[in-house]
């Protein structure tokens, strides 16, 4: 994007707003290899009766987060997301009501998992020691600190802007001022596992690859014109 605004009188004119200048857009972007495995681990049960589901639902995520940890995740990389009990109801007949017929638990837990390396065997252990009532979702590789790859981008996006906006002032037969405004807007991507990652770990450890992470940022500078 080019936007250039000729006022009349002096290079510096005393009015901001009729004073010469150029706005340009740049782009940044950065790519880095992801160091964490975030996954949302959970379980389901059901029961004649509230104990029975609730029951049976700690039980199994106590069992997967025994399996988790023993199997290399640091316990304060773990911690619980949402627990929930809901009825289940029968099927009315016509011009009857439903009726309770039991009740549905389920516990789901937020793991992070630092050591890559042993991603597939922490997701496979879960299953395992989850069994049918396993339910894994949210599965994505992040940079845990993607502080550089943020300054790199921002570096790049300006960067690019000014040669543009050097461009376009040689062109015009100007010079670039100071900066009068920046705006940016930056973006990232969470690298998603498969969604069929479930069902093939029951039987084997999947391999994982995270690939690469992208950082992107768009910065929109406008300079002033002398």
């Amino acid at each position: 994007m080019l936007a250039v605004a000729v006022g009349c009188g002096s290079d510096e004119p005393s009015d901001p707003g009729n004073q010469r200048s150029v706005t340009v857009v740049g782009n940044g972007e950065v790519k880095g290899a992801p160091d964490t495995l975030r996954a949302d681990l959970g379980v389901e049960a059901t029961g004649d009766d509230v104990s029975g589901a609730i029951n049976s639902a700690n039980a199994s995520i106590q069992a997967l987060t025994d399996a988790v940890v023993n199997a290399g995740v640091p316990r304060e990389d773990v911690q619980t997301q949402q627990v929930t009990l809901t009825p289940d109801y029968s099927t009315p007949s016509p011009g009857g009501s439903s009726a309770i017929t039991g009740y549905r638990a389920t516990n789901s837990l937020r793991v992070e998992i630092h050591d890559l390396a042993k991603a597939s065997d922490v997701l496979t252990a879960a299953v395992n020691a989850g069994g049918e009532a396993t339910r894994i979702s949210n599965v994505s590789f992040v940079i845990d600190d993607d502080s550089e790859l943020v300054t790199n981008a921002r570096e790049q996006a300006f960067n690019d802007a000014r040669e543009r906006a050097q461009q376009y002032a040689g062109l015009s037969g100007d010079e670039l001022g100071k900066v009068l405004t920046i705006d940016e807007t930056t973006s990232g991507q969470e690298v998603s596992a498969s969604d069929q990652m479930r069902s093939a770990m029951v039987d084997a450890a999947v391999p994982l690859e995270p690939g690469q992470q992208t950082v992107s940022f768009t910065v929109t500078v406008k300079w002033q014109l002398k």
